[in-house]
């Protein structure tokens, strides 16, 4: 059995370096199997303490090392999609990639909130209204996974800021109108990608008729359909303009939507040759009158004119189309009952200085001519989007541009969409 030695005791004592002054022999040496077990339950020892240190709070270095403290698990993936030069009509979505969202708080730069709608499963939160142009907004989002893990989220979006935006004007608007009447759409800017601006706009009828889009001039689209609309026809225009994208940098600037109503049909048929014209309501002759289209010198333009404007009273004047004060057929005068039907200064009107020739000669600067009386029949029964189909005038057709000229065209080239 070994005896224990003390350190520091013997005969000759201890060196520094351990051994006796003549060197260390067995009787002076620890064993070595006795030494190798003390490592053994020092190593043990350590690794018993570690595991003791951990469990109470260890700092997060021994606890790092240590195989038995796993990390904690991560939380979900959250991103926002798209976050710049956003369309403002594009939704945007927030995404929660291994969990689910459990808020979702969007605001603009004065703090107004942007209402969204959360996916089912939780994972996608989706704008539910359009943005506005040119705009940050902040989004703030919390998700966690199905461990519970935590991820909190602040990003921004940002929505493009267009070179220009496009407004639009609707003719008509919500109002009823007759058999003829084009819908147009007049754009604030030349359009440069008109096929885009087509595709925005949808014009539905009841009952159903075909139609189709032509371009007036390259900031005015009309919409007519194959033959003239039906009596009681309902029609409706629902314009997706706001964030449609117009080429050349432009974007519309806000939807348009509009309805209107057809009423009966109302078709004057103005026969120069016969200076008489002829009044259908729905098909049937029912009335007969006098008139007097232009003379040789101004005649009135052939082909099917719509009215757009009606007015009690209109100064005409003839220096709108050249005739200027002393020269020979110069007049300015106010005419009562008037019905615009073309912007070439063509009217339907009350004219008693050429009773004696309605009827017989064609003598007014392009206007169709009436009796008083036969007049105010007539502008009590027609009105915006009715029909005068003029013949036999010596004139030129009226051009598809000069207002609503749409019905100069034939159906195959109104399909082609351009003039």
């Amino acid at each position: 059995m070994w005896r224990a030695v003390r350190r520091g005791s013997g005969r000759h004592g201890v060196g520094r370096d351990g051994a006796g002054r003549h060197g260390s022999g067995p009787a002076w040496r620890v064993p070595a199997v006795l030494a190798a077990a003390a490592v053994l339950v020092l190593s043990a020892a350590a690794c018993s303490g570690g595991a003791s240190s951990s469990a109470a709070g260890a700092s997060p270095a021994a606890s790092a090392g240590s195989p038995t403290s796993p990390l904690p698990p991560p939380g979900p993936r959250v991103t926002v999609d798209p976050a710049a030069d956003v369309n403002p009509t594009a939704p945007v979505h927030v995404h929660a990639d291994g969990g689910r969202i459990t808020g979702v708080h969007m605001t603009n730069a004065s703090g107004a909130a942007v209402t969204g709608t959360l996916s089912p499963d939780g994972a996608t939160w989706t704008t539910s209204e359009p943005l506005a142009f040119g705009r940050t907004y902040t989004v703030v989002a919390d998700a966690v996974s199905a461990q519970g893990a935590p991820t909190h989220l602040q990003s921004t979006v940002a929505t493009l800021a267009p070179k220009q935006t496009d407004s639009a004007a609707v003719d008509p608007g919500g109002t009823d109108v007759g058999v003829g009447q084009p819908v147009a759409v007049t754009f604030s800017h030349p359009v440069t990608d008109k096929d885009a601006a087509v595709k925005a706009l949808a014009v539905t009828s009841d009952p159903p008729q075909p139609g189709a889009w032509h371009w007036i001039s390259s900031s005015q689209v009309d919409y007519r359909p194959q033959v003239y609309w039906k009596p009681g026809t309902t029609i409706t225009l629902d314009g997706k303009l706001y964030g449609a994208d117009l080429g050349g940098g432009a974007f519309g600037a806000k939807d348009v939507h509009e309805t209107f109503r057809v009423h009966d049909a109302w078709v004057a048929k103005a026969d120069g040759g016969a200076e008489q014209m002829q009044i259908f309501d729905n098909g049937a002759l029912v009335k007969t009158m006098k008139i007097s289209l232009g003379s040789p010198q101004f005649p009135t333009h052939t082909g099917t004119h719509v009215i757009s404007d009606k007015e009690p009273s209109v100064v005409m004047d003839s220096a709108t189309y050249g005739v200027m004060p002393g020269q020979p057929g110069y007049y300015k005068e106010t005419v009562l009952l008037d019905e615009r039907i073309s912007n070439d200064g063509e009217f339907v009107h009350s004219a008693p200085w050429s009773v004696g020739q309605q009827g017989t000669d064609n003598v007014s600067h392009g206007c169709v001519n009436l009796s008083p009386a036969d007049a105010q029949w007539f502008f009590d029964h027609f009105g915006v989007g009715d029909v005068v189909e003029v013949t036999n005038s010596g004139g030129p057709a009226l051009p598809v541009w000069d207002r609503w000229g749409d019905w100069a065209l034939p159906w195959a080239q109104w399909q082609a969409g351009t003039t």
